[in-house]
Protein backbone atom coordinates (compact mmCIF):
# COMPACT_ATOMS: atom_id res chain seq x y z
CA UNK A 1 0.00 0.00 0.00
CA UNK A 2 0.91 3.29 -0.63
CA UNK A 3 1.68 4.95 2.74
CA UNK A 4 0.38 8.67 2.99
CA UNK A 5 0.53 11.38 5.93
CA UNK A 6 -3.24 10.84 6.83
CA UNK A 7 -1.59 7.33 7.48
CA UNK A 8 1.03 8.19 9.49
CA UNK A 9 -1.33 9.91 11.82
CA UNK A 10 -3.10 7.13 11.79
CA UNK A 11 -0.89 5.20 13.04
CA UNK A 12 0.42 7.31 16.18
CA UNK A 13 -3.46 7.60 16.81
CA UNK A 14 -3.77 3.62 17.01
CA UNK A 15 -6.29 3.52 14.33
CA UNK A 16 -5.26 1.30 12.10
CA UNK A 17 -6.02 -2.15 11.13
CA UNK A 18 -3.79 -4.88 11.88
CA UNK A 19 -2.30 -5.09 7.96
CA UNK A 20 -2.14 -1.30 7.86
CA UNK A 21 -0.44 -0.69 11.00
CA UNK A 22 2.25 -3.61 9.65
CA UNK A 23 2.74 -1.70 5.97
CA UNK A 24 3.34 1.56 7.93
CA UNK A 25 6.13 -0.08 10.23
CA UNK A 26 7.59 -1.70 7.45
CA UNK A 27 7.92 1.96 5.29
CA UNK A 28 9.07 3.56 8.70
CA UNK A 29 12.01 1.02 9.19
CA UNK A 30 13.27 2.20 5.86
CA UNK A 31 12.98 5.72 6.29
CA UNK A 32 14.37 7.22 9.63
CA UNK A 33 13.12 10.54 8.70
CA UNK A 34 9.29 9.08 8.28
CA UNK A 35 10.33 7.27 11.41
CA UNK A 36 11.66 10.47 13.79
CA UNK A 37 8.11 12.75 11.85
CA UNK A 38 5.97 9.87 13.76
CA UNK A 39 8.46 9.94 16.90
CA UNK A 40 7.86 14.02 16.90
CA UNK A 41 3.98 13.42 16.71
CA UNK A 42 3.74 10.99 19.85
CA UNK A 43 6.12 13.60 21.96
CA UNK A 44 3.24 16.03 20.93
CA UNK A 45 0.14 14.38 21.74
CA UNK A 46 2.20 13.18 25.13
CA UNK A 47 3.34 17.24 25.98
CA UNK A 48 -1.19 17.83 24.67
CA UNK A 49 -2.12 15.57 27.36
CA UNK A 50 -0.05 16.27 29.96
CA UNK A 51 -1.30 19.70 29.75
CA UNK A 52 -5.08 19.34 28.80
CA UNK A 53 -5.92 16.07 30.76
CA UNK A 54 -6.20 17.35 33.85
CA UNK A 55 -9.10 19.59 32.60
CA UNK A 56 -11.08 16.71 32.22
CA UNK A 57 -11.34 16.34 35.55
CA UNK A 58 -12.23 20.15 37.05
CA UNK A 59 -15.21 20.65 39.24
CA UNK A 60 -18.12 22.10 37.65
CA UNK A 61 -17.66 26.02 38.46
CA UNK A 62 -20.52 27.01 41.97
CA UNK A 63 -21.82 29.40 40.05
CA UNK A 64 -23.14 27.22 37.13
CA UNK A 65 -24.77 25.36 39.96
CA UNK A 66 -27.12 27.31 41.36
CA UNK A 67 -29.82 27.68 38.75
CA UNK A 68 -33.64 27.93 39.11
CA UNK A 69 -34.29 24.89 38.06
CA UNK A 70 -38.20 25.19 37.96
CA UNK A 71 -37.64 28.45 35.53
CA UNK A 72 -34.68 28.45 33.22
CA UNK A 73 -33.26 24.98 33.47
CA UNK A 74 -33.62 24.16 29.94
CA UNK A 75 -33.02 27.88 28.57
CA UNK A 76 -29.82 28.24 30.83
CA UNK A 77 -28.22 24.65 29.84
CA UNK A 78 -28.48 25.17 25.95
CA UNK A 79 -26.86 28.61 27.05
CA UNK A 80 -24.17 27.46 29.51
CA UNK A 81 -23.17 24.70 27.07
CA UNK A 82 -22.30 27.17 23.91
CA UNK A 83 -20.88 28.86 26.45
CA UNK A 84 -18.47 26.53 27.43
CA UNK A 85 -18.00 25.02 24.46
CA UNK A 86 -16.83 28.35 22.90
CA UNK A 87 -14.38 29.14 26.29
CA UNK A 88 -13.08 25.20 26.29
CA UNK A 89 -11.93 26.15 22.62
CA UNK A 90 -10.74 29.35 22.68
CA UNK A 91 -9.02 28.65 25.44
CA UNK A 92 -7.58 25.40 23.78
CA UNK A 93 -6.44 27.92 20.57
CA UNK A 94 -4.45 30.10 22.92
CA UNK A 95 -2.88 27.36 24.59
CA UNK A 96 -1.28 25.60 22.19
CA UNK A 97 0.59 28.94 21.33
CA UNK A 98 1.17 30.47 24.98
CA UNK A 99 0.02 27.80 26.91
CA UNK A 100 -2.24 27.86 29.87
CA UNK A 101 -1.26 30.61 32.61
CA UNK A 102 1.89 31.64 31.30
CA UNK A 103 2.43 34.29 33.25
CA UNK A 104 3.47 32.10 36.14
CA UNK A 105 6.69 30.42 36.35
CA UNK A 106 5.78 27.20 36.25
CA UNK A 107 3.45 27.24 33.53
CA UNK A 108 7.03 29.24 31.55
CA UNK A 109 8.19 26.14 32.06
CA UNK A 110 5.83 24.04 30.21
CA UNK A 111 6.42 26.23 27.52
CA UNK A 112 9.77 25.92 27.20
CA UNK A 113 8.89 22.15 27.46
CA UNK A 114 6.28 21.90 25.00
CA UNK A 115 8.53 24.00 22.36
CA UNK A 116 11.32 21.54 23.54
CA UNK A 117 9.04 18.90 22.23
CA UNK A 118 7.47 20.15 18.77
CA UNK A 119 11.00 21.31 17.45
CA UNK A 120 14.12 19.11 18.94
CA UNK A 121 13.10 16.35 17.06
CA UNK A 122 13.28 17.54 13.36
CA UNK A 123 15.56 16.68 11.17
CA UNK A 124 15.88 18.98 8.43
CA UNK A 125 14.70 22.32 10.27
CA UNK A 126 15.53 21.90 13.70
CA UNK A 127 16.28 26.17 13.91
CA UNK A 128 15.70 28.92 11.46
CA UNK A 129 18.92 30.00 11.72
CA UNK A 130 22.38 28.48 11.56
CA UNK A 131 25.27 27.91 14.23
CA UNK A 132 27.18 29.21 11.08
CA UNK A 133 25.62 32.42 11.29
CA UNK A 134 26.05 32.77 14.82
CA UNK A 135 26.40 36.58 15.44
CA UNK A 136 23.35 37.18 13.10
CA UNK A 137 21.33 34.84 14.94
CA UNK A 138 22.68 36.56 18.39
CA UNK A 139 22.02 39.97 17.14
CA UNK A 140 18.61 39.13 15.58
CA UNK A 141 16.56 37.27 18.68
CA UNK A 142 18.70 40.37 20.51
CA UNK A 143 16.62 42.98 18.65
CA UNK A 144 13.31 41.26 18.69
CA UNK A 145 13.16 40.52 22.30
CA UNK A 146 15.01 43.98 23.33
CA UNK A 147 17.72 42.43 25.19
CA UNK A 148 21.08 41.53 25.11
CA UNK A 149 21.24 37.60 24.60
CA UNK A 150 23.99 35.61 24.96
CA UNK A 151 24.69 32.05 23.06
CA UNK A 152 26.60 30.34 26.04
CA UNK A 153 29.44 27.93 24.87
CA UNK A 154 28.76 24.01 26.13
CA UNK A 155 31.71 22.02 24.64
CA UNK A 156 32.78 21.02 27.82
CA UNK A 157 29.17 19.41 28.32
CA UNK A 158 29.27 17.45 24.72
CA UNK A 159 27.08 19.69 23.11
CA UNK A 160 27.51 22.72 20.24
CA UNK A 161 25.21 24.94 18.99
CA UNK A 162 23.19 23.95 16.52
CA UNK A 163 21.56 27.45 15.54
CA UNK A 164 17.97 29.09 16.68
CA UNK A 165 15.04 30.52 15.94
CA UNK A 166 12.01 32.94 17.01
CA UNK A 167 9.12 32.16 18.65
CA UNK A 168 5.70 33.46 20.10
CA UNK A 169 5.40 34.50 23.71
CA UNK A 170 2.56 35.96 26.07
CA UNK A 171 4.54 39.44 26.13
CA UNK A 172 6.31 38.96 22.49
CA UNK A 173 8.96 37.56 20.61
CA UNK A 174 10.87 34.34 22.72
CA UNK A 175 14.37 32.99 21.20
CA UNK A 176 15.11 29.30 21.53
CA UNK A 177 18.78 28.33 21.25
CA UNK A 178 19.05 24.52 20.08
CA UNK A 179 22.04 22.16 21.21
CA UNK A 180 22.93 18.85 19.89
CA UNK A 181 25.93 15.98 20.84
CA UNK A 182 27.82 13.71 19.37
CA UNK A 183 25.04 11.00 19.63
CA UNK A 184 22.45 13.29 18.50
CA UNK A 185 20.37 14.23 21.71
CA UNK A 186 19.30 17.70 21.69
CA UNK A 187 18.70 20.47 24.39
CA UNK A 188 17.02 23.79 24.12
CA UNK A 189 17.49 27.56 25.87
CA UNK A 190 14.45 28.85 26.08
CA UNK A 191 14.51 32.87 26.99
CA UNK A 192 11.24 34.81 26.90
CA UNK A 193 10.55 38.11 28.67
CA UNK A 194 8.40 37.97 31.50
CA UNK A 195 6.02 40.42 32.91
CA UNK A 196 7.23 42.51 36.02
CA UNK A 197 10.59 43.51 37.14
CA UNK A 198 11.31 39.92 38.97
CA UNK A 199 14.80 38.96 39.91
CA UNK A 200 14.57 35.13 41.08
CA UNK A 201 18.09 33.43 40.20
CA UNK A 202 16.95 30.45 42.29
CA UNK A 203 17.41 27.76 39.58
CA UNK A 204 13.65 25.43 39.75
CA UNK A 205 12.81 22.41 38.62
CA UNK A 206 10.02 21.23 36.19
CA UNK A 207 9.12 17.37 34.63
CA UNK A 208 6.95 17.32 31.61
CA UNK A 209 6.35 13.65 30.54
CA UNK A 210 10.26 12.70 29.64
CA UNK A 211 11.26 16.78 29.39
CA UNK A 212 13.35 17.62 32.32
CA UNK A 213 13.74 21.72 32.28
CA UNK A 214 15.40 24.01 35.20
CA UNK A 215 14.49 27.41 34.61
CA UNK A 216 15.66 30.53 36.36
CA UNK A 217 14.24 34.37 36.31
CA UNK A 218 16.25 37.08 36.03
CA UNK A 219 15.12 40.99 35.66
CA UNK A 220 12.56 41.16 32.76
CA UNK A 221 13.99 37.56 31.65
CA UNK A 222 12.91 34.14 31.87
CA UNK A 223 15.57 31.09 31.29
CA UNK A 224 14.69 27.44 30.73
CA UNK A 225 16.96 24.67 29.84
CA UNK A 226 15.12 21.95 28.87
CA UNK A 227 16.11 18.23 27.80
CA UNK A 228 15.68 14.10 27.72
CA UNK A 229 18.17 13.78 30.37
CA UNK A 230 18.79 12.90 33.79
CA UNK A 231 18.35 15.73 36.47
CA UNK A 232 21.38 16.05 37.56
CA UNK A 233 23.17 15.95 34.46
CA UNK A 234 21.01 18.28 32.93
CA UNK A 235 21.50 21.03 36.35
CA UNK A 236 25.34 20.77 35.62
CA UNK A 237 24.88 22.25 32.26
CA UNK A 238 22.30 24.98 33.51
CA UNK A 239 24.43 26.26 35.92
CA UNK A 240 27.00 26.37 33.44
CA UNK A 241 25.02 28.10 31.58
CA UNK A 242 23.64 30.41 34.20
CA UNK A 243 27.23 31.11 35.02
CA UNK A 244 27.90 32.06 31.34
CA UNK A 245 25.16 34.08 31.32
CA UNK A 246 25.74 35.96 34.33
CA UNK A 247 29.70 36.11 34.78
Amino acid sequence: MTISENDLHAYVDDRLDAAARRAVEAQLADSPEEAARVQAYREQNAALRAMFDPVLNEPVPERLRRVDATRRSARFAVAAGWLIVGIFSGWIAHALVVTRGASTPTSFARQAALAHTVYSPEVRHPVEVGADQQEHLVNWLSKRLGANLKTPVLTAEGFELVGGRLLPGDHGAVAQFTYQDARGKRLTLYVSRLAGGQRDTAFRFAQEERIAVFYWIDGPLGYALSADLPKQDLLAIATSVYKQINP
